[in-house]
């Protein structure tokens, strides 16, 4: 699909990103990944918007790698989407059977007509041919624009309710540790939901808060008609440049604090230790089982093992793996087989996927699932939904996850309650 492109000179400051994403409004499609000026070695785009589908997919669990393979080998264009965690269920035997509200669609993908690549200091939009003649007068659109006054807005927050009370909390959690006991598994990510009903939010307003309060490498706005998702990931699941691969899984948190000597301690004490780096290691060992599947012999490696980053509110013990893939490997292919990422499940994975479902009272959906996108060329990126809000503006539904690694060894079953 051939696209009109011209540069433009601008500065992605936080006044004009607000200008930009109140222009993206008007659209039913809209996807905004944003670095926030993280210096990272893998990064290709300070931020990327796309907007207004000329073509789609979306569709439910069965053969949706299949059909996303289709959809995205037959475009040979940018498409931007999602990939929820319940797609695991369409890679193994796996069932989701639990609660869930929202009912996004499991997969969902659109071509834009209208996409921004942004540098430190430029732009460069790409339109369809067929739209060509209104970039211009879309980019004076995006600077002349004002960006509304809602500081005198006063919303009512939402009255949050738990979907597991803390008592059936804690008796699940006792049975996933019996497992771990019993060496059914080693370790799992056990998660619940939190949820507001009949609730107005403003889901723009609500992303540039979440964003400034944390403004992670890998912040995502997506909407999609009624549905948003406003996330503020800081993990990225799987990229892939050319033939080379990499996962960045994070395991191992910290808090971060205001006094400066203190705040570097804190640092410290995160990367040396042993049961943070012991967890670490353990979901290493699973992305490189993954990449194994479709990876050349021999080109499975550790770039960077338990390395310290550090945001505005955390530290992050974050390791990176790569490897090279042969050109007869699909991109889709490479997502298949490494999908969901293991930071989010367990290990070993599929029998930690299984517990998850039974013990869980919420369908994960979009929560633990993947963001991104992928190039005409067939290059990708996609970050890890975690740290998000969901949001229905038809159904009046606002959703989040928490949840936390549960590695063997780390509770004894007398002071469970500690960790609520």
């Amino acid at each position: 699909m051939k696209r009109f492109h011209k540069k433009y000179g601008v500065s992605l400051t936080p006044h004009f990103k607000h200008k930009l994403l109140y222009w993206a409004q008007q659209f039913d499609d809209v996807a905004w990944l944003d670095s926030n000026f993280h210096d990272q070695k893998h990064t290709s785009y300070q931020a990327i918007l796309a907007v207004d589908a000329f073509t789609g997919i979306q569709t439910d669990v069965f053969k949706a790698f299949e059909k996303l393979e289709e959809y995205q080998s037959t475009i040979g264009d940018w498409v931007f989407g999602y990939l929820t965690y319940d797609l695991k269920n369409d890679v193994e035997r796996l069932f989701s059977v639990n609660h869930d509200a929202l009912k996004f669609p499991d997969l969902y993908f659109f071509q834009p007509k209208r996409l921004f690549l942004f540098s430190e200091d430029h732009v460069d939009i790409h339109y369809l041919n067929m739209i060509d003649d209104e970039l211009e007068s879309d980019w004076e659109a995006i600077m002349t624009s004002e960006v509304p006054l809602t500081r005198d807005k006063v919303i009512e927050p939402p009255k949050i309710k738990l979907r597991t009370s803390k008592d059936t909390y804690f008796e699940k959690l006792s049975e996933m540790l019996g497992h771990i006991e019993r060496g059914d598994i080693y370790e799992a990510n056990f998660c619940q939901e939190f949820y507001a009903e009949h609730t107005d939010i403003d889901p723009l307003q609500t992303f540039f808060h979440l964003n400034d309060i944390s403004t992670p490498p890998f912040a995502g706005y997506l909407k999609v008609g009624e549905r948003h998702v406003l996330s503020a990931s800081p993990e990225r699941y799987l990229k892939k440049t050319g033939n080379v691969i990499i996962s960045q899984p994070i395991k191992g948190t910290a808090a971060r604090l205001k006094d400066s000597d203190a705040d570097e301690q804190m640092k410290r004490a995160l990367e040396s230790d042993p049961k943070e780096r012991s967890e670490n290691i353990m979901i290493t060992d699973l992305v490189r089982n993954d990449l194994s599947r479709i990876a050349k012999k021999g080109s499975v490696a550790v770039e960077e093992l338990c390395k310290i980053y550090t945001f505005e509110q955390v530290h992050q013990m974050i390791t990176t793996v790569r490897c090279e893939v042969d050109e007869s490997i699909t991109p889709v292919q490479i997502i298949r087989n490494t999908f969901p990422m293991g930071s989010m499940t367990g290990a070993p994975k599929v029998s930690a996927m299984k517990i998850i479902d039974r013990l869980e009272d919420a369908k994960r959906g979009i929560y633990s699932g993947a963001i991104g996108y992928f190039t005409p060329s067939g290059d990708f990126d996609f970050s890890v939904v975690i740290r998000s809000i969901l949001y229905d503006s038809l159904k009046r539904y606002v959703s989040f996850s928490v949840g936390g690694a549960i590695p063997r060894n780390q509770f004894q079953r007398k002071n469970m309650r500690s960790v609520f």
